[in-house]
């Protein structure tokens, strides 16, 4: 989705980088000039996280965006799910042109 959202993005005109970060423990030990070098400084950032956004918050700040899910008790078939909370290549686009 993050690859597939990059592209449409893309398709508008709208530079856009995708960053995979599975441990974010190891990421925070980095020194900061690495971390800013995956993170650039003054560059506007979404997450996206199939959970809660609080967390990503501090990796965005205050003004990105983050696409996650931050109600609980919805039951539904996986891809319903996704739909229902906005993990689409549509809504991540519209989050990006949202924030730029």
């Amino acid at each position: 989705m993050a690859i597939n959202s990059k592209e449409a993005l893309g398709e508008m005109g709208i530079n856009a980088r995708v960053v995979s970060m599975p441990c974010t423990q190891a990421f925070d030990r980095q020194e900061t000039k690495y971390k800013d070098s995956v993170l650039t400084p003054g560059i506007k950032r979404v997450s996206i996280e199939a959970g809660v956004t609080d967390y990503w918050k501090k990796y965005v700040g205050l003004d990105g965006a983050c696409v996650g899910i931050d109600t609980y008790g919805e039951s539904a078939p996986g891809g319903d799910l996704f739909k229902h909370f906005g993990f689409t290549v549509e809504n991540v686009v519209s989050t990006v042109k949202s924030i730029v």
